[in-house]
Formats: structure tokens, C-alpha cells, sequence
């Protein structure tokens, strides 16, 4: 809509997309690298505070973000993304998500460089994404799943080269040591070091979810200056952001995508707890749903009752992270 006089990198008509941050402090050593997302005082997209910069103040001074649940967004230059004209907005949303969680690790593995073989490990928002994306980038994709009803769906749908079944274990055997990199994309804590039988000699399994096992195969792979088979992953930076958005619009990759009023909200949730075996990324209309009244724009929410969410078994608490630690490190499991 506009831009500032100082603005070199957008111009007004551009679409610009707002991924899961929007400041740091733009001097520390990471910062400086272009890895915003490891700075000490970056401020998220939601849930964040300002950290003294002034450039993610919000109205009421000093509350929290609260992303896109607006009708304008106010974002410094350097943590806006282009949008590739003629790529769906609807689709820009889920790709600054999910595409950048399965891009950075196979970003910074070389996994194009390797032409790896990858496995993708749950076939969710997150797995879907891996897929399609590992094959853009040449890698073979094996996607691993207790379930065997998804193989179609893997193979045929999303594009994976090969299929295991990881509760058979012939199929685990025949396996062994073929894989160069793994995206465990569960997102509940699990014995999740069993599938690094599957990994070659120096191939890494990256955690994705956030359960314990994230937490311990992070200090784990600080505390073996990197070694560890076991290594865990957040999201990526604002250059890996757009570089995952020209590679959809590059090889049309879209998410799986189902579009949403907002007022079906508590439904949508209680969906996403209870399964999400085809991949889906609801994405809310908010534009199609706001209604101009007296006191400004508000949404209207259907009367529906509140969302059912199970209670999580094993939090990401720092007792559970030094235990998934603990864990790793007596059985070796990091070597």
C-alpha cells in the first residue's frame, strides 16, 4: 500500500509476505551472518514484544504481536518477503511455515549440492511440504510412516520415490544405512532415535517437532561440536524464506491448502489435534469474513463451542529436554 523513503527493496503494488518474524537487532553476530532467527532479541510475528528498536511496536504501545489478524501490517523492509508475481497468495502463508521449517535443514545439509537421499518421517502440514521440496531440489524421498495406508498418498500425491513402513521390520532392515538425511516432522515426543538405523555413516536426523527430543538433540549436537547423528532445527532466515517462496513459484510447488471462514476457528483446531493424515494447512479468509460495524471492523465467530485439545503427555519443559539429553548421550545414540 506504501513505502517509506528510505524503502529500496519493495515499491508499492508488490506483494509482500510477513513469515514467523519481523525484528532483531540487526547487530549481533547473527544478525550480521543473515540468521535473524538466532538473535537473541528477535521478535516474532506473533506473541512477541518489541525489543527496543521501536520497529515491532504495536498500538497499544508495548502488547503483543498478533501476526496477520488485521487488515494492515507494518513490517522494516528487511523482514518482508516478496511474493513472485502470479504465485497464490493463499498458498504464500503455509509456504513462509512449513515450506521454510523443511527448507532450512535441507538448505543447510546440502542436500542439492549431495543430491541426498532423504526420508521424511509423518506425512502432516510439515512432511507434505518435505516432500514435494526435497524433489524440486533432485534428492530421492523416502517417506516414513507407521501407517501403511499412506503410501499411496505418498507416492502418488505427493511425489516420494519410496515408501517404508517403519512397524515392519523387514521393511526397516532392508533400510538400513540408505538414508543421507532424515526430517522427523512427528510432532509429540517419541523414540525417535530408532530410525537412525536407516542413516548412512554421516547422515543427520533433524527434529522438527516440538516435544523433548528437539531440546535434547539441540544440546546434544552443541555439546559433540556437531557430530551428533541427532540434530534439531527451528525455522530458517529471512533470506532461506524467500528463497523456499521462489522455489514454489519455480517448480509450482503448492501446500496443501483448504481456505477457511474464521469463524470456523475452534472446529479447525479441534481437527488439526485429532488427525491431519492428508497435509492439510487451513488458511482463513479473514478479508471475506470482516463485517464494518459502528465500533470498527470485527470478525464474526459462529456460536460454536471451544476446541478440543488433548493434554500433552510430555511437555518441552527443561526437566524433559535434560532427560531426552541424558537419554542420547547414555546410549550413544549421538555418535
Amino acid at each position: 500500500m506504501a513505502v517509506g523513503g528510505q524503502v529500496t527493496k519493495f515499491k508499492v503494488g508488490d506483494h509482500v509476505g510477513v513469515g514467523c518474524m519481523v525484528d532483531s537487532c540487526l547487530t549481533c553476530k547473527s544478525c550480521r551472518a543473515g540468521e535473524e532467527q538466532k538473535c537473541r532479541k528477535q521478535v516474532a510475528t506473533y506473541q512477541g514484544k518489541d525489543n527496543g528498536s521501536g520497529r515491532a511496536q504495536t498500538y497499544p504501545a508495548n502488547t503483543q504481536t498478533i501476526g496477520g489478524y488485521s487488515t494492515v501490517h507494518i513490517v522494516h523492509e528487511r523482514f518482508g518477503v516478496l511474493i513472485p508475481p502470479g504465485y497464490p497468495l493463499e498458498y504464500a502463508g503455509p509456504v513462509m511455515c512449513a515450506g521454510v521449517t523443511m527448507y532450512d535443514p535441507l538448505r543447510r545439509q546440502k542436500a542439492k549440492e549431495k543430491k541426498s537421499r532423504v526420508g521424511i518421517v509423518g506425512l502432516g502440514g510439515l512432511g507434505v511440504m518435505g516432500v514435494k521440496l526435497a524433489r524440486a531440489l533432485g534428492c530421492e524421498v523416502t517417506v516414513i510412516s507407521r501407517s501403511a495406508g499412506k503410501k499411496d498418498f505418498a507416492m502418488n500425491e505427493c511425489g516420494a520415490t519410496s515408501f517404508l513402513h517403519s512397524s515392519d521390520p523387514t521393511q526397516m532392515k532392508q533400510f538400513k544405512g540408505q538414508l543421507d538425511l532424515i526430517l522427523n516432522t512427528i510432532p509429540v515426543n517419541h523414540p525417535f532415535h530408532v530410525y537412525g538405523s536407516l542413516l548412512a555413516k554421516k547422515g543427520k536426523q533433524v527434529i522438527l517437532g516440538l516435544h523433548p527430543g528437539l531440546g535434547g538433540a539441540m544440546v546434544v549436537g552443541l555439546l559433540t561440536c556437531g557430530h551428533s547423528k541427532h540434530i534439531g532445527s527451528g525455522i530458517g532466515s529471512i533470506q532461506c524464506t524467500q528463497e523456499v517462496i521462489d522455489l514454489c513459484h519455480e517448480h509450482n510447488i503448492r501446500p496443501e491448502i483448504e481456505i477457511r471462514p474464521v469463524s470456523d476457528l475452534n472446529e479447525i483446531y479441534s481437527m488439526l489435534d485429532a488427525n491431519n493424515d492428508k497435509g492439510i494447512r487451513y488458511v482463513l479468509d479473514i478479508a471475506n469474513t470482516l463485517k464494518e460495524t459502528g465500533e470498527g471492523v470485527v470478525v464474526e465467530i459462529n456460536d460454536a463451542p471451544p476446541p478440543t485439545i488433548k493434554e500433552v503427555k510430555k511437555k518441552l519443559s527443561l526437566c524433559n529436554v535434560l532427560g531426552s539429553c541424558c537419554a542420547l548421550l547414555c546410549c550413544c545414540r549421538w555418535c
